[in-house]
């Protein structure tokens, strides 16, 4: 499993977009593509429980930022996610997907 971002939620986060934080990232195991890529991906609690999935996000470009779309407003809703929750974003290569997160509550340790 490679870690590729672990990122703190803001209401817009969930509301409209992610976008992912371009330091402290490994980003790079997204790029290089140009438009949009789907990203299989598997959502579970930091206890190892799946939550949701497997589904499918879009990731594209938006003014130099690489940005969930389509499929993390549906996942988000879905797994309860609120402002000040951690989600880790993994590339992880298994039978279902190619790519994980894990989310920790905001009020967890």
């Amino acid at each position: 499993m490679e870690l590729i971002f672990t990122k703190k939620l803001t209401k817009m986060d969930i509301e409209r977009a992610l976008v992912l934080p371009p330091r402290e990232s490994n980003l790079k195991l997204l790029q290089p593509f140009h438009g949009t890529i789907e990203l299989p991906t598997i959502f579970e609690s930091a206890a190892g429980n799946r939550l949701v999935g497997p589904v499918t996000i879009h990731c594209s470009t938006r003014a130099g930022d690489l940005v969930f779309t389509t499929g993390w407003y549906a996942l988000a809703r879905d797994a309860g996610l609120r402002s000040g929750d951690t989600v880790t974003f993994y590339q992880e290569v298994n039978g279902e997907a190619r790519y994980k997160f894990k989310l920790r509550n905001g009020g967890s340790s």
